[in-house]
């Protein structure tokens, strides 16, 4: 009996042996792990964001850009870094790495911070539309032939490569913007009637990896949107602000044509949100502003919203209208499901309209979206050769990011 209980005894030391060595093994053949999720582009202005640390490891951070703050510096396994930038002085948007360090492990973290918004003062008329303007996230559609018979697109990092045309998109010679767009031309698609000079935004900038549609990093979706939408877009909720002179609107077409321009929109999946109008009659000396809240297909008719003056083509001459050559300002902001448009003059108060965009079905899993600016001709059938021409002295956006 007593020799059974020494096998018995001895036994149990061996398997704790062979168990306590197993465990040293399967610790010594545990690996490194580092990994940092990844930052949304900054705003021009001060802003922080946080990146997540995933790690079983002590880990540092390597900051070599003197305009990037890191907090904390250091930390073991599992954290959160808050990287802050100050405000971006420069006309051009700026970028640089950090770097998060544990072990035999280095990580980067690119950082981007969009370009100061330019103001009529920083206007160079010898420099390009994209040294003047903040155009690192837009792309330009003209009525020139790409080639197969559609409008020819200027990419993103054609734009910013100085790109200027002296009939459609050129600095003017007090430093403006200039977008003249005719009414013969060719147009997007089989799906529009009407030329366009007009920018449209491409968040993604010159990754050309990410696609241009769908609710990707290349747009965003209304703050309403599912939770999911709003992870996988570039940011959610919108605000573009544009100061502007109209210079000359088409006098020639059919009276429900002539005079009228489209100068700001957002575009969804296959529908508008928002068309913001000019519209100058040509027996009027002044014009009007209006815009179109289009519900997708389904969830209701077009809403027509008047801002200043009248949409009707007999309309007599606008008493607080904006005549052309005249400077004016236009934002348009969403909040969840609300739309918000002003119209600011100076020496006058603003003029607001709010929408309520909850029965439109722009909340709904799949539905993206983004801005556009510049010129979308409102008017096909006057003469091939008569134009719309605006200026534009600012142009700025921005989005809610996670």
């Amino acid at each position: 009996m007593k020799f059974g209980l020494k096998l018995i005894f001895i036994s149990i030391l061996f398997y704790s042996f062979i168990s306590c060595g197993s465990s040293d093994s399967k610790d010594d053949l545990v690996q490194e792990q580092l990994l940092v999720s990844t930052l949304n582009t900054f705003s021009s202005n001060q802003e922080s964001q946080s990146i997540k640390v995933t790690a079983n490891i002590d880990w540092v951070t390597d900051n070599n850009l003197d305009w990037v703050t890191v907090s904390p510096n250091f930390g073991t396994n599992n954290g959160t870094i808050l990287i802050t930038v100050a405000s971006n002085p420069n006309l051009t948007l700026r970028s640089g790495n950090i770097t998060v360090i544990g072990g035999n492990l280095r990580r980067a973290i690119l950082i981007t911070q969009e370009a100061k918004a330019s103001t009529a003062n920083d206007l160079d008329p010898n420099k390009s539309p994209a040294q003047n303007f903040d155009l690192s996230t837009w792309k330009l559609n003209t009525p020139e032939n790409n080639g197969s018979g559609f409008s020819k697109t200027i990419t993103v990092a054609e734009i910013n490569n100085n790109y200027q045309n002296t009939n459609y998109f050129y600095t003017g010679t007090d430093g403006g913007l200039v977008f003249k767009c005719p009414v013969a031309g060719f147009k997007t698609s089989t799906n529009t009637s009407y030329t366009r000079v007009e920018l449209r935004e491409m968040l993604r900038g010159t990754n050309t990896s990410i696609p241009t549609q769908g609710v990707t990093k290349n747009n965003w979706v209304f703050g309403s949107s599912p939770e999911a939408d709003k992870n996988a877009a570039a940011g959610f909720d919108g605000e573009m602000y544009a100061t502007l002179a109209v210079n000359h609107v088409t006098t020639t077409g059919s009276s429900s044509h002539v005079g009228r321009v489209i100068i700001g929109q957002i575009h969804a999946n296959d529908d508008e949100p928002i068309r913001l109008y000019y519209r100058k009659l040509p027996n009027n000396s002044l014009g009007s502003i209006y815009f179109a809240h289009e519900p997708r297909d389904g969830f209701g008719s077009e809403q027509w919203h008047t801002l200043i003056g009248s949409r009707s083509n007999s309309a007599s001459n606008p008493t607080d209208g904006i005549a052309l050559d005249e400077k004016f300002s236009y934002q348009i902001k969403t909040i969840n499901n609300t739309l918000t448009v002003t119209i600011s003059r100076e020496g006058k108060p603003d003029v607001i309209k709010e929408v309520d965009m909850s029965s439109s079905g722009f909340d709904s899993s799949g539905q993206y979206q983004y801005f556009k600016a510049g010129l979308y001709q409102g008017n096909n059938s006057g003469n091939a050769d008569d134009y719309v021409q605006a200026t534009f002295y600012k142009l700025e956006k921005s989005h809610t990011t996670n």
